[in-house]
């Protein structure tokens, strides 16, 4: 079992490369609640378990000494990224962008009537880019130039060189990687930064 010590009955997963899983659950404080997320492949229940306090009764959000000890042994399952939801304002110009310039093909098997808004999957290999037409509570203005230093989904691709003939002969801006190593960088248009590395 896992212990988190948080002021709220909402815990909230931070993975390194920059995208949060949130699972929010009413329970009293200081009572154990679980989680249950079914994962592809084996159709289970994985649940995680984990101890919120009440509001007030830490400073800020601690992380129990305990959990980070234990960390390394924890094992659910990860499999993979299934897919990266990414927020338009208009979903047949986000489609220009990801179908006619990079080329992305719509999953048909995931169609969006079933949602409360507009959107559509696009594969990207073996996993998805989730386009939802939803309001962005996130400023537009003021985000970096280089895409490398604001939150961003890194595909990988065989020719970082074609690539950029590509976004060249569409007119879209892009930064190459600053460490040297091919790998180049841009924006939709509604400014989600995308990193391309050659693998």
């Amino acid at each position: 079992m896992v212990f988190f010590e948080y002021p709220c009955s909402s815990i909230s997963f931070s993975f390194s490369f920059g995208f949060q899983l949130n699972r929010s659950s009413a329970v009293s404080a200081n009572t154990p609640s679980k989680i249950c997320h079914t994962f592809p492949g084996n159709g289970r229940c994985q649940r995680l378990s984990f101890k919120t306090k009440a509001a007030g009764s830490v400073e800020g959000h601690v992380l129990d000494k305990e959990s980070a000890s234990i960390s390394d042994k924890i094992d659910y399952g990860v499999v993979g990224i299934h897919h990266v939801g990414i927020l338009c304002e208009n979903l047949e110009r986000s489609l220009e962008f990801y179908q006619n310039i990079l080329g992305l093909e719509i999953n048909e098997a995931r169609p969006h009537d079933k949602l409360p808004y507009r959107g559509a999957w696009l594969w990207v290999g073996s996993e998805m880019i989730h386009l939802m037409e939803l309001p962005n509570p996130d400023p537009l203005i003021g985000r970096p130039e280089h895409g490398g230093r604001d939150r961003h989904a890194c595909i990988s691709i065989q020719d970082v060189s074609k690539l950029q003939a590509i976004l060249d002969k569409a007119g879209i801006p892009y930064t190459l990687s600053r460490s040297g190593r091919p790998a180049i960088f841009t924006r939709d248009p509604d400014a989600n930064a995308l990193e391309f590395t050659q693998v």
